[in-house]
Parts: structure tokens; sequence; C-alpha cells
């Protein structure tokens, strides 16, 4: 054969050599960028656990986050905790509004953290969970932008003040749910506590949040399946401190995300 045509032969081969292992990695358009990193399956980037903590380290809310419970020691301590959880049947929602638990992220509850400090509870909470915090003007309590890391999506969220309604505070037991089994009957003080306590509130991802709307865990729980066990702490941990029970279906439900 031909010199030249034999070391063209032998370039195109190498070439082609080159060509196959370069193919062995997806670099499809359409493949999905966040693969198994986000356990919610939405799209965007996956949170780490950032500063979060669990629940079990975090008893009275005042720590960032919702880190995942993932050891069976822990998950044993999660089981131990929500089985201390009462029971009992959802009761009427009659008489409900949000007014009956005081003006919306008042500074002025009584008996919780982060109350008479100068700051809505709002601003409270999104200084608590969030990075990369910037003020609005001179103020020291009124944040402009902060990035999030949303335990119930698994999400990065770069918010900002004037898209507000993309991470909203949610109450980890719900206001209507807290009435229907049994906060009708409390003091006002006590109801005004429960909606500016630390311990019963999570910046999250606003639409989940709007999904979530009153429901208990038996109806609802965050798309990131690997903080479910730690939102179920929570939830038992809000339960145990104001002696309200939930549902039997929802504390099956819980017991369920923890291994039980």
């Amino acid at each position: 054969m031909d010199r030249r045509i034999s070391r063209r032969l032998a370039c195109a081969a190498t070439l082609l050599a080159v060509i196959g292992v370069a193919g062995c990695k997806d670099t499809t358009l359409g493949a999905d960028p966040t693969g198994s990193a986000n356990p919610s399956g939405a799209a965007g980037p996956a949170a780490g656990n950032g500063r979060a903590v669990s629940p079990l380290d975090n008893p009275d809310g005042t720590k960032a986050g919702l880190a995942a419970i993932t050891s069976d020691a822990d998950k044993k301590k999660a089981r131990d905790l929500i089985a201390k959880v009462k029971t009992k049947g959802r009761g009427p929602k009659t008489g409900y509004s949000r007014a009956q638990f005081g003006a919306a992220w008042m500074d002025s509850a009584p008996s919780v953290p982060f109350a008479h400090n100068g700051c809505d509870t709002r601003n409270d909470l999104l200084k608590r969970d969030g990075d990369d915090i910037h003020y609005k003007g001179t103020s020291k309590c009124v944040i402009a932008t902060m990035t999030l890391n949303d335990p119930y999506t698994g999400r990065v969220i770069k918010w900002t003040k004037t898209k507000a309604t993309t991470v909203q505070i949610d109450h980890v037991m719900p206001l209507s749910y807290d009435w229907q089994m049994g906060a009708a009957h409390w003091s006002k003080d006590k109801r005004e506590s429960i909606a500016n306590d630390p311990l019963n509130l999570i910046p999250v991802d606003g639409p989940s949040n709007g999904s979530k709307s009153d429901s208990g865990p038996a109806s609802w729980l965050p798309p990131n399946k690997q903080i479910r066990c730690s939102y179920a702490v929570r939830v038992a941990q809000v339960s145990i401190k104001y002696q309200l029970p939930v549902t039997s279906a929802d504390k099956d439900t819980m017991l369920a995300q923890c291994g039980g």
C-alpha cells in the first residue's frame, strides 16, 4: 500500500478513537442538568445544606434551615419524639381568620425568640436562613436581596424584595389547622406566639408553600424527600410545645417519614 495512504488511514483511525472517547460523555442539550442531586425533580440548581441544622439539634428554631435526618440513630430519636404527639379529630373552621392570630409578622408577640428586637418576624426569618444578605438602604432589618437554600424543593433561590412572593414564610403547623385543632379556644397571646414563633416558621419556595395551604402531613409533604423526616420532627416539636394535637392520619404519616 502507498505509504502516504497508510499514514492517512492511521491518522483517521486515531481521530475516530478520540471522538469515541469524547462521545462517552452525555452532551445532549435536553439532558436534565440537575441529575440526581435535586431530589425534588424541579428545574434549577440543587441546594446544598448550607448552614442548615437538623431539627433535633434546633429545638427552639433559632438556628438556620432544616437539615436532613439520615442516621438510623437520629431517625429513632425522631420517632420517639413524634410518638409523644397527641391526636384528635380535626374540628370546624368556623370563626377562623388570620386576624385571630394577630397582625402579620408582628414584633411584639410574647415569649418567642426574636420578638421585641425592632425587626418584624418575616425579616428575622429571612436573616436566620438566608445567605449573601443585603439590606434595603440604611435599614438594619429590611432585607432587599439574599440567597436561600430552600429545604422544601432542594433548590437555590436568588431572592429579591421586588419579587417577594418567590419566597414565603411557611407556618409548619398552619394557622387554620391550629384553629381547628384547638387554637380557637386559646388566649390571644398564645395565638400570636405560635404565629410568630421561629420554631413554626421556615422561609421556603413560594409555590410550594401555596400548594401546601393549610394541609397536615397526611395531605402534603415537601417535594424534597430527603427532608421529610426533618419536616415531621418540626411538626412534632411545634405540636408538643403548644400542646396542640394532630390528626391520627397526620401522626401516622409523620412516623412513616422517619422509618416508623
